[in-house]
């Protein structure tokens, strides 16, 4: 067999990985499994106690692990953000772009500070964290930006037209990013998890008439685990993709088929 022909390594040993929103859900599967994989983490998130804790339990897998809490909201945030974690571990080979809020209300009530919340952490903190790791990954001619949208940004739904919209231009941010940074060895993807049981909404989901009603939507008639989303981001981030850039990763159980 010729060497091309065989299957590049999901190895992340010596691999630089910053994860936003990493403390808990989604954020903190995806940081564990990168780690996992030999990466050592940047965990972000806004609550100092909650980063520290994380960034120790990845130490304790051997990895190294820095904690820095800040905004990925604002320009200024990010800014200090990808300065001081670039300085501090040397490089970043992988950023995943999960941090994100959302509303329920209807679209005639939601108000200018609503909007703005929901657009500046689920798009424009997108955007601008790409712009500015993709400068440093743009100068190495190498790096994995994986971008976590949602089965909302693929479908409608009533009363939560601010949260639908944002993950909506998280997939079309990915794409265009991806063409035009694909010459310099730099790929973006795009990840649309479905519904999934997480530390976040368990207590909503134990409901059984709830989880009977969200179930009822999946084609594989169950919810996802943190640990399925969190295996296509290693993929992502490794090798083994290589040759994948610009794609849109519907992992919803065929929630987005009905």
């Amino acid at each position: 067999m010729k060497e091309s022909d065989k299957i590049p390594s999901m190895d992340l040993t010596g691999r630089v990985a910053m994860v936003t929103g990493a403390t808990k859900g989604l954020g903190y599967g995806m940081a564990m499994g990168l780690a996992q994989a030999g990466a050592d983490i940047i965990v972000v998130s806004r609550t100092p106690a909650d980063c520290e804790k994380v960034a120790k339990e990845i130490e304790m897998m051997g990895r190294k692990a820095l904690s820095v809490a800040a905004d990925v909201s604002t320009v200024k945030g990010i800014e200090k953000l990808v300065s001081y974690a670039v300085k501090e571990m040397g490089q970043i080979d992988i950023l995943v772009n999960n941090a994100g809020i959302g509303i329920t209300k209807k679209a005639v009530e939601v108000t200018e500070e609503e909007w703005d919340a929901t657009l500046n952490l689920n798009l424009k903190g997108i955007f601008f964290l790409c712009q500015m790791v993709g400068k440093h990954m743009i100068e190495r001619r190498s790096g994995s930006i994986i971008n976590i949208s949602s089965a909302a940004g693929l479908k409608q739904e009533v009363n939560v037209a601010p949260y639908y919209i944002s993950k909506a231009g998280a997939i079309q941010l990915s794409k265009v990013l991806a063409l035009e940074w694909a010459r310099y060895n730099l790929r973006v993807n795009c990840v649309c998890p479905g519904y999934v049981m997480t530390s976040l909404n368990e207590k909503e989901l134990s409901d059984p008439q709830i989880l009977e009603r969200f179930v009822k939507t999946i084609s594989m008639r169950r919810l996802g685990t943190v640990g399925e989303i969190a295996g296509i981001v290693v993929y992502l981030a490794s090798d083994a993709s290589r040759y994948v850039t610009g794609a849109v990763f519907s992992v919803d159980g065929g929630l987005t088929l009905n």
